[in-house]
């Protein structure tokens, strides 16, 4: 799913905050965010801008500067991080409505919906810190469009259908601080992805290293299926080794099955983790049900690494047995820690 950056979004509800005169908090879904008293109002439209978004430099945006200017590569802009003020935790921006309509055609404006994407409108891009010389790799290609990516949706944008999965059991896996990896065997063909890039196999590689360490391309093509495993590439160089591990290890949480489209449920997931004597990433429960509110879920999320105990863990993934619902809770105390 292409995450929305910036969209047309209601504001569900606006609360004082003890001790302040001059700022509220206001809900966006399951998002609270720190605004101006008195420039929004219960159940107005705005455009909600998402926690990582990457700002381009205009005066609309210049009250950002002091606290959110930064540079992406070459490009400069303000990023959203998320921020505590008043002791208020503030995951956000929202912005009027009007600030589109020097930006889109004057029809364009009128339809505007609740859920309607606007990030291109504002020129608004996802941030992405820098990558590492022996993470970026060679491209092969763009990644694979046999395989989904691996970007769950975080609980914040789920309030909508969250009711509908308290009927169901799930296992839920500590969320490592990594470099996503994805390993895949189609038609024969081996090959090895970061997030976004097919790769090709280059000296000093840190994703096809541990792929030939691990000897996955023998692994997988002794399974007769054309099939992919993801997962979490951790440990020295990368995003600065939290959990102080000495090299570089792979901690699996997919199996797919690129015949049938479809991802190894639980069961199937751990036999094949046992037959290719993988480790998976670390197990919270295997058996779990969701708490009522989603506040319940963020706090439920901090608390500390089961790889390290003196790393705060970047939060939890969530997925139900059958491997056909998957969303992750980030901690909001990992979040305040970033730069």
């Amino acid at each position: 799913m292409e995450r929305k950056l910036a969209s047309i979004q209601c504001i569900y509800s606006i609360d004082d905050i003890p001790g302040a005169d001059n700022i509220q908090v206001a809900t966006v879904k399951g998002w609270k965010l720190v605004v101006k008293k008195g420039e929004f109002e219960v159940g107005d439209n705005a455009i909600y801008c998402e926690i990582d978004s990457f700002l381009p430099i205009r005066g609309e945006f210049e009250f950002l500067r002091k606290s959110s200017y930064k540079k992406m590569g070459d490009q400069e802009g303000f990023r959203l991080r998320t921020i505590k003020l008043r002791g208020q935790v503030s995951q956000g921006l929202l912005l009027p409505i009007s600030i589109l309509l020097d930006k889109i055609y004057a029809d364009q404006y009128k339809a505007l919906k609740i859920g309607d994407d606007v990030s291109e409108a504002l020129g608004i891009l996802k941030y992405e810190p820098p990558i590492p010389a022996e993470l970026s790799g060679v491209m092969k290609g763009g990644f694979p469009n046999f395989i989904p990516k691996t970007d769950e949706e975080r609980i914040q944008n789920l309030t909508e259908v969250y009711p509908n999965f308290r009927k169901s059991n799930f296992y839920v896996t500590e969320k490592l601080d990594g470099s996503s990896a994805t390993f895949y065997i189609n038609n024969g063909v081996f090959g090895v992805c970061s997030r976004n890039i097919d790769l090709l196999e280059s000296e000093g590689n840190s994703f096809w290293k541990v792929a030939r360490q691990l000897k996955l391309e023998e692994k997988m093509k002794e399974s007769e299926k054309n099939i992919c495993l993801q997962g979490e590439l951790i440990g020295e160089g990368i995003q600065g080794n939290p959990y102080k591990l000495k090299g570089q290890h792979v901690y699996f949480f997919n199996a797919f099955d690129i015949d049938e489209q479809r991802y190894l449920s639980l069961n199937e997931f751990a036999e094949i983790m046992e037959w290719f004597e993988l480790e998976t990433v670390p197990f919270v429960f295997n058996d779990y049900s969701i708490p009522e509110t989603i506040d319940e879920f963020l706090s439920f999320a901090e608390g500390k690494s089961i790889l390290n105990p003196n790393a705060e863990r970047e939060g939890l993934v969530i997925r139900n047995h059958a491997r056909t619902i998957s969303f992750k809770v980030i901690s909001n105390k990992f979040l305040l820690k970033q730069e």
